[in-house]
């Protein structure tokens, strides 16, 4: 069984991408550790847990289903002891997964120099690696010995700017710059770190939420080891493409 490493910001990350799939790793009989900046405890963006969007949460907020399973993960003993960032061995891990999130407090992973040399090891070894949404922009800017990002020349998706910006506008008026944790957006972000700008797969403009049931729902898009989704509404079918990865590794 494979020994895998999920990083952590501080806080602000979304609930569905980490917990469905560490759920459906840690059922397959793999271990998922934890990193964080400092070493403490991380727990999700608490709009998306607790406080809601009003009137928009059914169309915003995670199901009740993939909250029962961040409640789940959150308390599980490996949950609560986090290594450091710069603490851990890149050769001790089988595979890496970098879940996304948009509240400000994913800075703190996005631009951590130890969260991006861990994402350059794990391409460098091939091991499998998995980013979704805003976890996309560490690799965007983990970048190799010749500069470039260990996104050049990999075929991607992320977080679609047409799906960054319904969010925002629909909540911008209370909620300010909420959904967007840069300027630029993300798409725009990891196009600039590509090879080619036909590297970047939107997947389709209408797109459902996937299920256990039915992950054919989600989209990602998978270049040899690395498989990347867009949303948390790709979460099980991306959790299930890692799974392959393992168990072909």
């Amino acid at each position: 069984m494979a020994n895998v490493l999920m990083l952590l910001p501080s806080s602000d990350y979304d609930p569905t991408e980490t917990a469905v799939p560490w759920c459906l790793l840690t059922d397959a009989g793999h271990t998922v550790r934890f990193a964080t900046p400092d070493g403490q405890t991380a727990l999700a963006d608490r709009r998306l847990t607790e406080t809601g969007f009003g009137p928009l949460s059914p169309w915003l907020m995670p199901r009740k289903t993939e909250l029962a399973l961040y409640r789940r993960m959150s308390s599980h003993a490996l949950f609560l002891k986090p290594a450091r960032h710069d603490a851990i061995d890149p050769a001790g891990i089988d595979a890496l997964i970098v879940p996304g999130g948009h509240a400000k407090g994913m800075r703190s992973l996005i631009e951590s120099t130890a969260a991006q040399s861990l994402v350059v090891a794990a391409f460098a070894r091939n091991i499998p690696v998995g980013a979704i949404c805003h976890g996309t922009l560490l690799l965007a800017r983990s970048r190799q010995a010749d500069g470039r990002s260990v996104l050049h020349g990999r075929k991607t998706t992320a977080l679609t700017a047409p799906m960054e910006l319904t969010a925002w506008n629909l909540t911008r008026l209370w909620l300010g710059d909420y959904y967007r944790t840069y300027p630029q957006t993300v798409a725009s972000e990891i196009r600039a770190a590509l090879r080619q700008p036909a590297d970047f797969q939107p997947g389709p403009l209408l797109s459902r939420r996937d299920t256990a049931r039915h992950p054919e729902r989600g989209f990602v898009v998978q270049d040899g080891n690395y498989v990347s989704a867009r949303w948390y509404g790709d979460a099980y079918r991306f959790a299930q493409s890692m799974l392959t990865l393992l168990h072909g590794s």
